[in-house]
């Protein structure tokens, strides 16, 4: 017999837990104590984390938790990944097919989601109103509005909510975006980042069986439903139901440190547009006049792959993970300990999150903001997403950052605040 089909006890409860709730909306139902949120863990209490979406990002994440966070519990939508993932570590974790069973138990203090991007969004809601406190994946959202809708929870519900853009934890990364933001270049003149390439429509693909293990209804979450294939649910990157390609996978990272050094975390740009070359590169404009040009080369020795370059009076910074350059006479930076620097520079040095996990695990007693909060994350993606919305229309589009609507243009708007869901898979009202 398969492990597929092997039903345990946490397996049965899992499947009858979903088959009790059979018929009703699966995004719509809030745990029950949605009002009442459990005791925050004091600083030297474990903190009890429950993980959404167990894929390959996810085993990092687990693998690479500092104390104090100790993984309880997993859910994903093909409950094989949770029995493999605890398996191969010996865990005696709880494990579901209904992230809701995560989010009903008190005894957990907060959670890691690391779903694919389209199936994101809600249960990160779901979390802020169930009382948990959140480390989600990047990019964030899927669409704009989606962000908008997200931060309202996280601050209603007076969540600790940590985005994984681990280069904000990058001291490397720190100082050479507080030059830039510092005035230390004098007037930046022109931001340039990596031209990321968007994902495309989904084509025609002949139905496949659906794996047993998997609730093929659930992964596809807000998507229009379609039959099954496996090129959708393990290429799902590449199309624009699921994602929006590298201009949010890359460009999340990339466009947060544009963000960052631009001192525009709680905003904006206001216009965007497709440029006549390179072929396929955009750019925008903040309201201060700066303009950002996507022009730069998109390949796999870019050294600005999730970075960008700032051109000032006094000269230019590139700046990337855990590294910078400097071309500006009489401009010098102190660099971090030689330690601070190398701590990144393991096996795991270009997705790790160690440090940034840890930074939001010592937020959850003190009950202060982390550094990527949830609120810069959506801002920063949001430029990726608005970027392969003018690039789609091919045409220009004006952003109202402060209302975040886009401004005289319906269709371009439908996209980025209101695109439309699959029925059942509403955002939730805050």
């Amino acid at each position: 017999m398969s492990n597929c089909l092997k039903v345990s006890r946490r397996r049965f409860l899992s499947r009858t837990s979903l088959a009790a709730a059979a018929g009703a909306a699966f995004p719509a139902i809030i745990p029950s104590h949605v009002l009442g949120a459990p005791a925050r863990p004091g600083a030297n209490d474990r903190i009890q984390i429950g993980v959404i979406g167990v894929g390959g990002r996810a085993n990092l994440l687990i693998d690479q938790l500092p104390k104090p966070g100790q993984i309880v519990a997993l859910a994903d939508c093909c409950l094989s990944r949770c029995e493999e993932a605890a398996g191969k570590r010996n865990a005696n974790w709880d494990i579901y097919q209904d992230y809701r069973r995560i989010l009903d138990r008190k005894d957990i203090d907060a959670v890691i989601v690391a779903t694919p991007d389209h199936v994101r969004v809600i249960p990160c809601i779901h979390a802020c109103q169930a009382g948990k406190d959140v480390y989600a994946e990047k990019p964030l959202t899927l669409y704009p509005g989606e962000g908008t809708v997200l931060v309202k929870a996280a601050r209603k519900y007076k969540t600790v909510f940590q985005v994984g853009s681990q280069q904000r934890s990058m001291e490397m990364n720190q100082i050479a975006c507080k030059l830039v933001r510092t005035g230390g270049l004098g007037k930046i003149k022109l931001a340039q980042g990596v031209n990321y390439p968007d994902s495309a429509p989904i084509p025609d693909l002949a139905e496949e069986p659906v794996p047993q293990e998997l609730d093929w209804n659930v992964w596809q979450g807000q998507a229009r439903a379609r039959a099954y294939n496996k090129k959708l649910r393990f290429g799902w990157m590449g199309f624009q139901d699921y994602s929006g390609g590298e201009t949010t996978n890359w460009g999340a990272h990339g466009l947060d440190q544009i963000q960052w050094a631009l001192g525009m975390d709680g905003t904006g740009p206001v216009e965007f547009w497709p440029m006549e070359e390179p072929r396929g590169a955009m750019a925008f404009r903040y309201a201060n006049g700066v303009e950002v040009h996507l022009d730069l080369p998109y390949s796999g020795d870019q050294p600005l792959m999730g970075g960008g370059r700032f051109i000032g009076e006094k000269g230019s910074i590139d700046i990337w993970r855990n590294n910078f350059k400097i071309d500006a006479p009489g401009v010098t930076l102190d660099l971090p300990p030689e330690e601070e620097i190398e701590k990144w520079h393991d096996k795991r040095a270009l997705w790790q999150a160690e440090y940034h996990m840890g930074f939001w695990l010592g937020c959850i007693p003190t009950r202060e903001q982390p550094n990527a909060d949830v609120e810069i994350g959506h801002r920063s993606v949001s430029v990726s997403h608005l970027t392969n919305i003018a690039r789609r229309l091919n045409r220009k589009i004006r952003w109202d950052p402060q209302e975040e609507q886009v401004v005289g243009d319906e269709e371009a708007n439908l996209l980025a605040v209101n695109r439309p869901r699959r029925k059942g898979w509403e955002l939730p009202k805050i």
